[in-house]
């Protein structure tokens, strides 16, 4: 059963007679369901009825009706009025535009507009780099998406993708301090995408593809890579990739491994799995097998191979291995996957090799919850936020992009995502590592500033920075 969850949180509004005894009634109903009661109010008392408003986390729809339920089998509770706190926060939406300067006067004006915006202009006109000194570009990120791979929803559509993407710039003003737009497309054709990106591409300095579905994520990417000098960066690959293989690092520590000698599994071979295990290439580790819906992926299989599987296919499982999901774990060091719930069968891992490391990522329900692992596993982790270790893009996409603004690199390569993987490791000492402690928490306020610092180091030296950083220290408290 899952947890109650502040993200399906209620306030009900109650009306019952103001007498002893009455309160405990309703709590105690409410607890018996499961419900997890975070606040109590008085919104009004009189006449001898009381008002109270009681904020309830619950575990969806189904419990939220056997809590309204047992409330209504209690004599005189009247449920008044019901919120869902979470729609509430997104009325209106949740990000705003604000001026950095105050506008008061005819001379602020003529200033910020006609007749002295004239003169900036044609400083720009004259040379367009310093836009990025004179405009909103050199602290801007494009959040762009098609709406055609939202979360877990699939293809929902741009309008009902927008919630997403405006939460997305919150974090990245919250963690990166960066001004980020969310824009999504009416239009699910790659090259209308990429056309449409590249034409208002001259605002912004840096672009982070969000959501869109594979495999056209790949070539949007890859092509808007080849016409833009900016950044550009789709997150549900590299950042995924990133925080995996920081996780990873300090995973091995604990269990003692290293990256050359492992058996790697990765379950989906989507822009995640694919994007991890180019990743983990990159880093060492040398037999990886993905998986798909077929089973195992290899070089000559014909069954639901694309062309972004079939090079996959070329850079991995060296000896064409066969077979289900449960054949590739035998012996496997580490499972990663970016798949669906329930895929990983409890049986499968008593047969991984000692001391097994378990990423199960799939949201909002993991390939395998933690409860049913216990006990086989050495370290386990999630994308969860119930749960000890959870694998979250929010620990790198703000560093990311800061650090890329910073020295205006013009694209993020392996070098930086390699830099941004260890910057997140880091942050844990050695001496604090543990089974249940392999990544911090997301809101530890100094993984951005590292990973800025040792993204724009990557970029400055791997030779993509339009500019030198000033120098300055790498850990800022």
């Amino acid at each position: 059963m899952s947890m109650a969850s502040s993200s399906r949180s209620v306030t009900l509004r109650l009306q019952f007679p103001n007498k002893i005894g009455m309160l405990g009634k309703i709590t105690s109903a409410i607890g018996q369901t499961g419900g997890d009661i975070s606040a109590i109010d008085i919104a009004n008392a009189e006449g001898g009825m009381i008002l109270r408003d009681i904020t309830v986390k619950t575990r969806g729809d189904a419990h939220l009706k056997e809590i309204r339920q047992s409330l209504k089998a209690i004599p005189e509770v009247e449920l008044v009025h019901l919120s869902d706190r979470t729609f509430l926060l997104h009325l209106g939406g949740k990000i705003e535009v604000c001026n950095k300067i105050p506008l008061t006067t005819r001379d602020d004006l003529s200033r910020v507009y006609t007749p002295g915006v004239a003169r900036v202009c044609m400083a720009i006109h004259e040379d367009k780099s310093k836009a990025f000194a004179l405009t909103i570009k050199k602290n801007s990120v494009l959040i762009v998406s098609d709406g055609s791979a939202v979360l877990g929803l699939g293809n929902i559509g741009p309008e009902a993708a927008m919630p997403v993407m405006e939460g997305k710039a919150m974090l990245f003003k919250e963690f990166g301090k960066i001004d980020a737009y969310p824009i999504c497309l009416q239009t699910q054709k790659t090259d209308e995408i990429i056309e449409t990106i590249e034409r208002i591409s001259p605002g912004f300095g840096g672009i982070n593809l969000e959501d869109i579905s594979s495999p056209r994520c790949f070539e949007v990417e890859a092509r808007l890579k080849e016409r833009l000098d900016i950044p550009v960066f789709h997150d549900d690959q590299h950042g995924t990739a990133v925080v995996v293989l920081a996780a990873l690092l300090n995973a091995l520590k604990v269990v003692g491994k290293n990256m050359s000698e492992l058996k790697v599994v990765i379950s989906g071979v989507g822009a995640a799995g694919i994007a991890i295990a180019d990743i983990l290439l990159a880093s060492g580790v040398q037999n990886i097998l993905g998986c798909d819906r077929t089973g195992i992926v290899y070089d000559g299989r014909a069954e639901g191979m694309n062309a972004i599987k079939t090079r996959f296919a070329k850079k991995v499982n060296g000896n064409k291995e066969k077979g289900d999901l449960g054949t590739a774990l035998q012996d496997a060091d580490v499972f990663i996957g970016v798949s669906s719930e329930g895929l990983l069968k409890r049986e499968w891992l008593k047969n991984m090799a000692p001391d097994p490391i378990v990423f199960a990522l799939a949201n909002p329900t993991p390939e395998i919850m933690p409860e049913e692992a216990e006990g086989l596993v050495r370290v386990m982790a999630t994308g969860r936020s119930d749960y000890p270790n959870q694998i979250n893009n929010v620990l790198v996409f703000p560093g990311m992009f800061r650090g890329a603004l910073d020295v205006r690199a013009s694209e993020i390569n392996t070098e930086m995502n390699l830099a941004a993987a260890r910057a997140i490791a880091s942050i844990i000492p050695d001496a604090e590592l543990s089974e249940d402690y392999i990544i911090p928490g997301v809101f530890n306020r100094r993984i951005a500033k590292v990973v800025a610092h040792d993204v724009g180091e990557a970029a400055i030296e791997s030779g993509v920075a339009g500019r030198e950083k000033k120098a300055g220290r790498r850990r800022v408290s």
